[in-house]
């Protein structure tokens, strides 16, 4: 059992198709909360991903999915 020591890279949850998707983070005009993930371009879906709680956890976000930039939706 190895308790220190460097973390594994994250895989990706899903896999990221930018001719099908963007990237979106989604941002609670009440509570400020603000979850990370991808919207379909043709139907709107939107898959949720991940919590953002800090400027950390976008860069997270940005380096696992290969994304250069993200819309902000209210």
């Amino acid at each position: 059992m190895k308790l220190f020591g460097r973390k594994k890279k994250q895989e990706p949850a899903i896999q990221f198709d930018p001719e099908t998707q963007y990237a979106v983070i989604r941002s609670s005009i009440c509570t400020g909360e603000k979850v990370a993930g991808f919207k379909n371009k043709a139907d709107g879906h939107f898959t949720e991903l991940m919590l953002i709680r800090s400027p950390a956890d976008e860069k997270l976000f940005k380096e696992t999915y290969g994304v250069d930039s993200i819309r902000v939706e209210y």
